[in-house]
């Protein structure tokens, strides 16, 4: 248990972050799936750049790595592409 005034406000700060995050990852990751399972080129096309601005978002405050975004958008570029 923490003591310390400092701390216990970390602890209540972490755990809004937390679920903050949580969040975030969960709807880029339901966005993601429902742009996969997209079977008409126009639509996915129009909704491919709000997938990578989620995606982006992301990476940008290090919830996801840089990479795994940058993979991610690669991929989903690629599938929307190839309909």
């Amino acid at each position: 248990m923490a003591h310390h005034k400092s701390s216990k406000k970390r602890i209540r700060q972490d755990l809004r972050i937390r679920l903050r995050n949580r969040y975030y990852k969960k709807s880029a990751r339901t966005s993601i799936a429902k742009l996969r399972k997209m079977t008409e080129k126009e639509e996915a096309k129009v909704f491919l750049p709000k997938v990578v601005s989620l995606i982006d978002k992301l990476a940008k405050k290090n919830t996801w790595h840089k990479n795994k975004a940058s993979n991610l958008k690669s991929k989903l570029t690629k599938y929307v592409n190839s309909l």
